[in-house]
């Protein structure tokens, strides 16, 4: 998704708003990436689920700007806007689905007695 994004920015109008629309969206798309790349070396799982809310954050930003670049009018044609709108909103899915899950596998773990 990151380097389509950065694709789609270079076809943002070469004004203000095209520059904080491009700006904007590229920070929160590779940062997405080198997130989900920290998510991979969690070291436990409620680290995991730190790092991949992160993840859903910065996602979830990077829909917010590809809905914003889109209701604006500031692109005449499409460039692959509605796929990159799809592959995120399944991307944001499939995290989040990941973080109920690790959530879930937590609370079924029994608690171990603290012997003293």
């Amino acid at each position: 998704m990151a380097l389509e994004v950065i694709q789609l920015s270079e076809y943002l109008p070469n004004k203000s708003v095209g520059w904080t629309f491009s700006n904007q969206i590229i920070r929160s798309a590779t940062s997405v990436a080198a997130n989900y790349r920290a998510v991979c070396r969690a070291k436990s799982d409620k680290d995991f689920i730190s790092k991949m809310e992160t993840v859903i954050e910065e996602a979830d930003e990077t829909l917010f700007w590809l809905e914003m670049i889109e209701d604006s009018g500031v692109l005449n044609e499409d460039f692959g806007l509605q796929n990159l709108k799809i592959e995120t909103n399944e991307l944001i899915s499939i995290f989040v689905a990941s973080v109920k899950t690790v959530k879930h596998r937590l609370n079924q773990k029994p608690s171990i007695p603290n012997l003293k």
